[in-house]
């Protein structure tokens, strides 16, 4: 059957079968719907905060604005960043709650004659498992002996908190008012109550009975084992039905041979538009913010290492621990999101056919200058916040002091309007190819996947100092898993994809197919899996169960896409070039190959350990925990960011000044870096570890007494050389190229008045059998047949190839696109 042109005008047809666009919707709509669900039953079922805590006399421990006072205090001196409470913080300083409930409890037996008395443990589990809360009159009772305890923990936690000679990793006198020292203690009893006092209608605490504790009977519950079970039958079922589905039918399409016979062009030939020259100071202050954040890490290892000080500097005096660790882990998302934003801007015009609209670059340097006054504004606000200089703006322009969410207010809604700002720039430059396009074809893909990231970052203004923790929790890991976890994968996902399309080497069918996949499979689990986070601060039971179940799901995407990625990425090196140019792009894909690896080890592996509950039950806030998140946030995103960087720096150097020992030095370096500190420290440090936790209880675990043991010190100083080969061979070769990128950016600029160009960066013809396998022939005109570079179809080829599960396909003659597109 012969194809007929497009009406000019008119908008290019959806290039996938329908059945992706429903599965996509569905699935996504589905996985919302039931966390919206979660989110009620968060505010429904979050453990109560007495108004006031009384002993069987009537006389007052504490009230409930001394708690949420105290949950001020805790938050304003960045204690998150120290400790944990519900074991989600530092993993420094003790987690609050239960190095609380042991200490309390152990009061408690004693002051019932300890070892000497035969019913000292059961009155001391009857203290603390029954719940004496009324909710009629918002009145606690306690028993004096926990009474006793509190008063005399008040004593303990000033001198830990307030201790002048600092040596624990707080800075000399944190908290020293009497006052902020109650109500901070008075914090980290309610937290300790709410994890042994039974929920109303369970035999379990409001916490699924975490911590371990034996002095108060707190042991996994029925709910904890099942589910476990459950989750790996789930694991074990949709591995298998993935691998046999895609095994039996060839639903993406890249296995099918490709005779196409790609002619790259030299970078020098390839001319770049203003805005995208002005990317190179994206790049330059990403690898910038790469190297304080990696010098920020190592001071925050060293701590572990020696507490008393760094190399005879008293460093706690003005660097200690917890502003080390804001700083390293707001970092962390500063130098990454630089880096994608950069990306964004610089395959715009290249996905609009080389057009870019006026002051693009303009738009370009003023966000590029709100995004350095964000990040140096924050950091030096999170510093004056914790030191206490700005009195009752702590909050708005100091710390809010929740893990990776500690910046200020002012500046997390700045850095979400920085974000909005991207959008309008990208949109302003994919206008004239998004109307021309349905929308479920990859330009549109890519914007809306742009667009998800500001509006889920956003969720994050939703969790404040004075929101109760269960609740801001829940918030705050929509930011920490979904917005990570689900839409920069999705953005990732379709940038790489799309940067395979402009080089040629993918057809953009079989790229929108691994877009959709990706939407469904990890929509399908990334979503609910979010609430693994959350199996024991204060969550109602369903949360475990269905964060338990999806969590399992989320590694079948992992390992099946890691799978599925080596493909993939070969075709991306696996050329023949007809001419003397090599592909140009070998490292930028050799990090994407990274990205594979380290996703399904560090995101995959290492992240299903933790997952499953009744290990999280021990190991949550250990070691473990602490190798999951460094192998997973560098392993993948922070390989991304330096692999799109690595692409972009490519056209951005002159080729005279472009060698490839710079990006093949970061890579190993990295990569060995990167894997010393996971298997030479983290990963046996956090086995020790959670050895502990079920040996001698969880709050030992934690202490500093364990943490600066002879076995632990020898293992953090073991980290040293792989440190110095992941700063010296790894970012320092970065940031060089980085600066290379901005000292001798091409001169060769277009202007927003230059016809549009067809061809970028590849020349695409038939290869030595004639036309592919797939149906495109070697364009007529010699102009390239990539979809993306204005190459042209030629004769029709219906049937070619057909997948008979897609539907009628045919070729639109005359079609830039010259792509297969699927009839409505």
């Amino acid at each position: 059957m012969g194809a007929a042109p497009r009406p000019p005008g008119s908008k290019r047809p959806r290039m996938i079968a329908r059945g992706w666009v429903q599965a996509a919707i569905l699935v996504t709509l589905g996985g919302f719907f039931v966390l919206g669900f979660l989110a009620i039953r968060t505010y429904q079922a979050q453990p109560p905060i007495p108004d006031r805590t009384v002993t069987a006399a009537g006389e007052v421990v504490f009230t409930g604005d001394d708690v949420r006072e105290g949950q001020r205090v805790f938050l304003r001196t960045g204690l998150m960043q120290y400790g944990s409470i519900y074991g989600h913080g530092a993993y420094l300083g003790p987690d609050f709650t239960a190095d609380y409930l042991n200490r309390s409890a152990t009061m408690v037996r004693e002051s019932y004659g300890g070892d000497d008395s035969a019913d000292a443990h059961d009155r001391t589990v009857g203290d603390y498992r029954v719940n004496r809360y009324d909710d009629s009159t918002g009145t606690l009772v306690w028993s004096d002996a926990q009474a006793a305890a509190f008063t005399e923990l008040t004593g303990h936690y000033a001198g830990l908190l307030g201790s002048p000679d600092g040596k624990q990793g707080l800075r000399p006198d944190a908290i020293t008012d009497p006052g902020e020292i109650h109500d901070v203690t008075a914090y980290f009893a309610w937290t300790a109550w709410t994890a042994a006092a039974e929920r109303p209608g369970h035999d379990y605490s409001y916490t699924n009975n975490w911590p371990s504790e034996p002095l108060v009977d707190n042991e996994p519950t029925g709910h904890t084992v099942t589910w476990s079970v459950l989750s790996l039958i789930f694991l074990l079922v949709g591995t298998g039905a993935l691998f046999t589905a895609f095994g039996r039918w060839n639903f993406l399409g890249w296995h099918r041979r490709d005779h196409r016979e790609l002619r790259f062009h030299s970078p020098d030939r390839v001319r770049l538009t203003p805005a995208q020259r002005a990317t190179a100071w994206f790049f330059l202050v990403m690898a910038g913010l790469f190297l304080a954040q990696v010098l920020l890490g190592s001071a925050a290892q060293h701590y572990r290492a020696d507490l008393q000080s760094f190399f005879g500097i008293p460093l706690d005096r003005w660097l200690p621990y917890n502003l080390v660790r804001t700083w390293h882990t707001q970092l962390s998302i500063f130098w990454v999101v630089t880096s994608f934003l950069a990306i964004g801007i610089f395959i715009a015009p290249l996905i609009s056919r080389g057009w870019e609209p006026r002051r693009q670059a303009l738009l370009t340097r003023i966000l590029l200058g709100a995004l350095v006054v964000v990040v140096v504004g924050s950091l030096l606000g999170e510093l004056a916040g914790q030191r206490g200089w700005l009195g009752d703006l702590w909050a708005q322009l100091g710390n809010q002091g929740w893990e990776y969410l500690d910046l200020g207010r002012v500046w997390q809604t700045l850095l979400t309007l920085g974000m909005v700002i991207w959008v309008v720039i990208l949109f302003r430059g994919l206008r004239r190819r998004l109307r021309g396009e349905s929308v479920a074809n990859m330009p549109w893909l890519f914007f809306l996947a742009a667009l998800a990231l500001p509006a889920f970052y956003a969720v994050g203004l939703l969790a404040t100092p004075d929101t109760q923790f269960t609740a801001a929790d829940f918030w705050r890991f929509i930011v920490v898993h979904l917005w990570v976890e689900d839409f920069m994968e999705l953005f990732t996902t379709a940038t790489v994809a799309y940067l395979f399309v402009l080089l040629g080497v993918v057809r953009e069918r079989v790229a929108l197919s691994v877009i959709f996949l990706d939407i469904v499979l990890y929509g399908a689990g990334g979503v609910i899996g979010t609430m693994h986070h959350l199996y024991f601060s204060g969550e109602p039971a369903e949360h475990l169960a269905l964060g338990a179940t999806f969590s399992a799901l989320e590694v079948v995407p992992l390992l099946f896409l890691t799978v599925e990625a080596w493909s993939f990425l070969q075709i991306g090196a696996r050329r023949h070039s007809a001419s003397d140019t090599p592909f140009p792009h070998r490292w930028a894909v050799m990090f994407l190959a990274a990205v594979g690896f380290w996703n399904f080890l560090g995101a995959g592996v290492f992240g299903f350990l933790v997952n499953l509950p009744i290990v999280s039950y021990y190991e949550m806030g250990t070691g473990l925990t602490a190798n999951h998140a460094h192998a997973a946030m560098m392993g993948v995103y922070g390989m991304l960011a330096i692999g799109f960087a690595v692409f972009a720096l490519r056209y951005l150097i002159p080729e005279n000044k472009w060698s490839d020992r710079w990006p093949r030095l970061a890579f190993w370096s990295l990569n060995l870096g990167l894997a010393w500190m996971s298997f030479a420290t983290l990963l046996p440090s956090g086995a020790l570890q959670l050895y502990k936790v079920v040996e001698s209880g969880y709050a030992d675990a934690r202490s500093l007494g364990y943490l600066q043991g002879d076995t632990n010190v020898f293992l953090e100083w073991l980290r040293l050389p792989g440190d110095v080969v992941f700063i010296v061979g790894g970012v320092l070769p970065v940031l060089w190229m980085t600066w290379l990128g901005v000292r001798h950016r091409v001169g060769r600029t277009r202007q927003p008045g230059d016809a549009e160009v067809s061809l970028l960066f590849t020349e695409v013809g038939a290869g030595p059998s004639g036309p592919d396998a797939a149906g495109d022939t070697a364009p007529e005109d010699g102009s390239g047949g990539t979809p993306e570079n204005g190459g042209t179809a030629g004769r029709d080829l219906a049937g070619a190839d057909r997948d008979p599960a897609d539907g009628d396909r045919h070729l639109v003659d005359g079609d830039p696109a010259g792509e297969e597109v699927v009839a409505p």
